[in-house]
């Protein structure tokens, strides 16, 4: 059975001096007993996080990094550095990255790639907008993005997948169990075509405007083995969110 995962995407928000105390305050309540807990802050709060989760099983993880190892890259983080500040986890084209930033299937592979080089577990992101799903056309743009990314790379079973669809993040509205559960599962078998077998064992998330009122039913759904949670993650009910199951 494959682990169940709860991870928190702070973005743009919390300063290092808020983070510390937000995790010491909630971090006492949580139990990782049977899922993997996940929170990954800031690069300037990352520090603070891992300090205020030493000798628990909370995983930090950062938001971003660049493929490259080191340069001319005004702004940029490498794999290696958040790796040394205490991180294990890295999320990798997120759909607001795809969006700001121009960040492309060929990047995003080129990050997962290093990230796998430097012992990092990535969480890719993938997700159609509220336009695509409308035209029918949800299902060609996430085996795009599946087999664009990780078709030239050797992947594993470490990779994590997180389905968001891109009309649900931050605007309230969730894509329902069933609509969820069609949609990871599409997920899974085009990764099984990619790399086989192993397949099986790579998690699948679902994220988009997740609050205690839905997580339990879509962590009911077969092919779903957590969730990627925004603004959620911020307050006091991230307690809850990751007790759904209590």
């Amino acid at each position: 059975m494959r682990k169940k995962v709860i991870a928190g995407n702070w973005k743009m928000n919390k300063l290092a001096s808020e983070c510390g105390e937000f995790i010491s305050r909630i971090i006492k309540d949580i139990d990782t007993d049977e899922k993997d807990v996940i929170i990954c802050p800031t690069f300037l709060s990352i520090s603070s996080a891992v300090n205020a989760t030493a000798g628990t099983s909370v995983g930090i993880g950062a938001q971003n990094m660049h493929y490259e190892e080191k340069g001319a890259y005004t702004g940029e983080v490498s794999a290696e550095m958040i790796k040394e500040a205490g991180c294990k986890y890295v999320i990798i084209g997120h759909s607001e990255r795809r969006k700001y930033y121009a960040e492309t299937d060929d990047s995003i592979s080129l990050k997962i790639k290093k990230a796998y080089e430097t012992g990092l577990i990535p969480i890719m992101c993938i997700g159609e907008s509220l336009e695509e799903r409308e035209s029918g056309e949800t299902f060609n743009v996430l085996e795009n993005q599946l087999v664009n990314a990780l078709k030239p790379i050797e992947t594993d079973e470490n990779l994590i997948v997180a389905y968001e669809p891109v009309w649900a993040i931050g605007t309230g509205k969730t894509a329902t169990d069933e609509q969820a559960q069609e949609a990871c599962c599409f997920v899974r078998n085009t990764l099984k075509e990619i790399v086989g077998e192993k397949s099986d064992k790579i998690r699948i998330l679902y994220g988009g405007s997740v609050n205690e009122k839905n997580i339990k039913a879509l962590m009911a759904m077969p092919d779903i083995d957590g969730a990627l949670v925004g603004g959620a993650s911020l307050k006091d009910e991230f307690i809850k969110l990751v007790n759904y199951d209590k």
